[in-house]
């Protein structure tokens, strides 16, 4: 898993500053909380998660499976 330093936070620290973590995923696109220095949440701007409507013969359960294969890097 590749995650960008910037997008680092701890859970510590987005417990007591979830208003600076807010504009880190406005500015990154998304941030990643730590918790017992693991990954364990993703805050993600929705701005920055741009969906895709299915076409008319693109079933969406298959849609589906193409977003969270697109999203695995987090």
């Amino acid at each position: 898993m590749l995650i960008d330093s910037n997008q680092i936070i701890s859970m510590t620290e987005a417990n007591q500053n979830f208003s600076k973590v807010v504009r880190q995923a406005e500015e990154n696109g998304c941030v990643v909380i730590f918790k017992n220095n693991k990954p364990k949440f993703v805050l993600l701007d929705i701005e920055a998660m741009r969906i895709a409507m299915p076409e008319s013969d693109d079933r969406l359960d298959k849609a589906a499976k193409k977003e969270i294969n697109r999203a695995k890097w987090l």
